[in-house]
């Protein structure tokens, strides 16, 4: 059995500048008393992402944070796969939102490259790694896969990225739909993030 450091509570660094993603990792800490601080509010830089899966890319960014703000560092990488696009846009899926991060536009392009293919095949899955670094360069990581299909037109504003055009399998309404509190126990982050909680932190104070 693999064995773990234990994170030993204070202040983590959220490894992210995507106010979203900081804010969904920030709801599923707060009930171990972390002290989550985003690497935005640190006046981090954001590394280049020159990995070639989720675990690199999420490992390079958790290291990168926790040595230039000698604290622990917690990073995600995360993204859509879709089954007849090849899995893309997979680990560039925030690139496909281009510079300004324009999510409606990263939307449309996928559904217009599944209409270029004139599929009707719309199994897509999210995939997240989360990933926590220490200073000294321990990293541990953790992945979590939830699978559903996609929908067009997107539908809802709760969530961010993908969420709106994306319906996780057993469900009937998409992450942009639903309620923060039923997205955070089924998502991809909140299944990488349970196996995170069971391997490195203790158990939420009572």
């Amino acid at each position: 059995m693999a064995s773990f450091r234990r994170f030993a509570g204070g202040r983590l660094v959220v490894a992210s500048h995507n106010s979203g993603k900081v804010r969904e990792i920030d709801d599923l800490l707060r009930p171990f008393g972390v002290d989550a601080v985003s690497a935005a509010a640190l006046s981090l830089p954001e590394p280049e992402e020159t990995g070639t899966s989720f675990q690199a890319n999420a490992e390079l960014k958790a290291l990168a944070a926790a040595k230039a703000a000698n604290l622990p560092a917690l990073a995600d990488d995360s993204g859509l796969a879709v089954a007849a696009l090849g899995g893309e846009p997979g680990i560039y899926s925030a690139r496909w939102a281009g510079p300004e991060r324009d999510f409606d536009l990263a939307m449309r392009k996928v559904w217009l490259a599944l209409e270029a293919k004139n599929v009707v095949d719309y199994r897509a899955e999210f995939i997240s790694v989360l990933s926590l670094a220490w200073p000294d360069g321990h990293c541990h990581s953790f992945e979590g896969v939830v699978p559903g299909s996609l929908v067009w037109p997107p539908s809802g504003v709760k969530g961010f990225g993908y969420d709106p055009m994306f319906i996780p399998a057993g469900y009937d309404i998409t992450f942009g739909e639903m309620e923060p509190a039923m997205k955070h126990g089924i998502s991809h982050r909140a299944v990488a993030f349970r196996k995170l909680i069971d391997a490195c932190f203790a158990a939420p104070p009572a």
